[in-house]
């Protein structure tokens, strides 16, 4: 069961993501389009801010902060239909959500998903790694490409990027299994299929590459 400190800080932390997807980007939302830049790009922008400093931040606290992984999934489970309901009521917070999909949902559901399993095993960076892959390698994936094309798009010069970002924060906890994870996760970014897009893939590449190489599951 979670401890009162374990709920203090959870509201803590769903206050934090909340001041940053609610206020903080619609403030650079409008600084964006002051700036010149399209609505696209600026939401764009504004969805690897929220990337990095909640689910990335959020993902480093979480093995210091937490023994119970119930807490979490409250938190999981809110803020995910906080973000589905917009786009089921047509009333979308526009500074960072698109009618045209619903991956910030995915996000935050995979981000859950892979953090309770890290629970379940009783290994839980093996869990964080791969969320940091996807919040703050793919977050700053997302910027490269925004700085280069001005619009959503697959670049292999964000996946450059990506692996820079990766693969020292992998090395340093997994070492060279941690290389290959971020290898491999920076590569399938690259990629999407269908509604599976690489909020989906690159935590799910990264989580069972390290559970093959290092987990219970090792095979080398």
């Amino acid at each position: 069961m979670p401890t009162l400190e374990e709920v203090a800080i959870s509201f803590v932390l769903v206050g934090w993501v909340l001041f940053v997807s609610l206020f903080l980007t619609k403030k650079t939302y409008e600084a964006f389009i002051a700036w010149g830049y399209t609505h696209n790009v600026a939401v764009y922008y504004n969805r690897k801010i929220i990337h990095m400093l909640t689910g990335g931040l959020i993902a480093i606290l979480v093995p210091f902060l937490y023994k119970s992984f119930i807490p979490i999934g409250v938190m999981v489970i809110f803020l995910a239909i906080g973000n589905y309901l917009p786009h089921k009521q047509n009333r979308l917070f526009y500074w960072y959500q698109v009618k045209e999909n619903m991956y910030e949902v995915h996000f935050i559901l995979m981000w859950g998903l892979v953090i309770m399993i890290g629970f379940l095993i009783d290994n839980i960076w093996i869990a964080i790694v791969p969320i940091l892959f996807m919040s703050f390698g793919d977050g700053v994936t997302g910027i490269v490409r925004n700085l280069l094309y001005r619009k959503r798009t697959k670049s292999w010069w964000g996946n450059l990027a990506m692996f820079a970002v990766c693969a020292p924060m992998a090395f340093a906890i997994f070492n060279f299994a941690g290389l290959i994870s971020a290898t491999l996760a920076s590569i399938v970014e690259r990629f999407e299929f269908g509604l599976i897009d690489d909020n989906i893939t690159v935590p799910l590449v990264g989580f069972v590459s390290l559970l093959l190489l290092t987990g219970p599951m090792k095979i080398i």
